[in-house]
C-alpha cells in the first residue's frame, strides 16, 4: 500500500509570515504594523476559543453572575472587548482606540503607546450567539497623522486613509481575512497548530453575483429607491431571479458575499435615516475589503471610504459588493433622487 505522506505542510504560510513578508516590501517599515496584526490575531484566537466553549461555560448569559469561584462571570461579548483593549494596549503600537462597547475613545498610557489609531467591534452580531449563529470580529487601523497628544480628532478619519483591516469570522471553522493595502487574504485557524494559515490568496468579488442580502422584515420603512430594486432582483421578466441570503450577522453576510459576489443592502429607512450600522468598525473596513477585492461599496451617493466620520459611534447607509451589482442599486436611487 502506497504511503499516505505526512498530513503537514513543511512550508505553511502563517498569517506571521505572510504580514512580515508584506512588511519586507515596505523599505522604511518599522514592524510596528506587524506587531499591532500579530495582537489582534493573539485576541482573536482566544475569542474563537470562548465563543466554541461558549455554550458549554455558560457565557451566553447575561453580565452580573458570579462562578464558583465568586468571580464575575463575563458575557462573551465584554470578554471579547477586554481582550481586544487589553491585547492592542500591550502590544505598544497603538495611541487610541474606538470600541463599539465604549461610549468614549479608549485612550493608551503615555508609557505605552504607538503611532496606530485602532477601530474595533469585539464580537459583531452577539444577539446571534445564542442561537450558534456565526459572529465575527471586526477591525480596521489608521495612522496618527502628527506628533500631538492623541485626541478624538486622530479617531475621526476617513476610509480613504486606512493603513489595514480586516476582521475574524466565527463560523464552521475560524478565518481571517486582512488587508494591508495589497488586495485580501483569507487564514484559516488551524486549531491543531494554533495558527491562522493562508488558504484563500487574494481573494476578489465577481463582479456581477447571483444573490441579494437585505433584512426584508423592514420593507414597510423602506424609500421607493430600495423597494424598486429589492422588487427589481425578483422579477423573472427582468432575468433569473436572485436568491436571498441574509444571516443577520454582518460578518457572515459580508464574507459570502466577498465570495461568492452579489449584494449586500443595510439602507437609510424611516425609522433609521442615517442607516443602523457603525461608520468607522463596520461600514470602513468591510468597504476597504470589498475594495481591495475589486467591489464597490457606497453609502446611496458617494463611495464610504470618502465619508468623514463626524463621531465616533455615527451610523451609515451602506450598500456593497460586486461592482455590476451596487452600479445598478446606486442608478435606481439616482433616479428616484431626481
Amino acid at each position: 500500500m502506497a504511503s499516505q505522506g505526512h498530513p503537514f505542510d513543511s512550508d505553511c504560510i502563517t498569517l506571521t509570515r505572510f504580514v512580515l513578508g508584506e512588511q519586507k516590501k515596505c523599505p522604511n517599515a518599522t514592524g510596528d504594523l506587524t506587531q499591532l496584526l500579530n495582537s489582534i490575531q493573539t485576541a482573536v484566537k482566544v475569542v474563537s476559543c470562548a465563543v466554541r466553549k461558549a455554550g458549554i461555560t455558560k457565557l451566553f448569559g447575561t453580565v452580573g453572575e458570579t462562578n464558583v469561584q465568586g468571580e464575575e462571570v463575563k458575557k462573551l461579548d465584554v470578554l471579547a472587548n477586554d481582550l481586544f483593549i487589553n491585547m492592542l494596549k500591550s502590544s505598544y503600537t497603538t495611541a487610541l482606540m474606538v470600541s463599539e462597547e465604549n461610549d468614549n475613545v479608549i485612550q493608551v498610557e503615555t508609557d505605552k503607546q504607538g503611532k496606530y489609531i485602532v477601530c474595533f467591534d469585539p464580537l459583531d452580531g452577539s444577539s446571534n450567539i445564542d442561537c450558534l449563529v456565526s459572529i465575527g470580529s471586526i477591525f480596521s487601523i489608521f495612522k496618527k497623522e502628527d506628533d500631538s497628544p492623541p485626541s478624538l480628532k486622530d479617531a475621526l478619519q476617513p476610509g480613504s486613509k486606512v493603513v489595514a483591516a480586516g476582521y475574524a469570522l466565527y463560523g464552521s471553522a475560524t478565518m481571517m481575512v486582512l488587508s494591508t493595502g495589497n488586495g485580501v487574504n483569507g487564514f484559516m485557524l488551524d486549531p491543531s497548530i494554533g495558527e491562522f494559515v493562508l488558504t484563500e490568496k487574494d481573494m476578489k468579488i465577481p463582479s456581477r453575483g447571483k444573490i441579494y442580502s437585505i433584512n426584508e422584515g423592514y420593507q414597510y420603512i423602506w424609500d421607493d429607491a430600495i423597494k424598486e430594486y429589492v422588487e427589481s432582483k425578483k422579477d423573472p421578466a427582468r432575468g433569473k431571479p436572485y436568491g436571498a441570503r441574509y444571516v443577520g450577522s454582518m460578518v457572515a453576510d459580508v464574507h459570502r458575499t466577498i465570495k461568492y459576489g452579489g449584494i449586500f443592502l443595510y439602507p437609510a429607512t424611516s425609522a433609521s435615516p442615517k442607516g443602523k450600522l457603525r461608520l468607522l468598525y463596520e461600514c470602513i473596513p468591510m468597504a476597504y475589503l470589498v475594495t481591495q477585492a475589486g467591489g464597490l461599496a457606497i453609502d446611496g451617493q458617494i463611495p464610504i471610504l470618502d465619508v468623514v466620520p463626524e463621531n465616533i459611534h455615527q451610523r451609515c447607509p451602506i450598500f456593497l459588493g460586486s461592482k455590476e451589482d451596487v452600479l445598478e442599486v446606486e442608478s435606481i436611487i439616482k433616479k428616484h433622487a431626481k
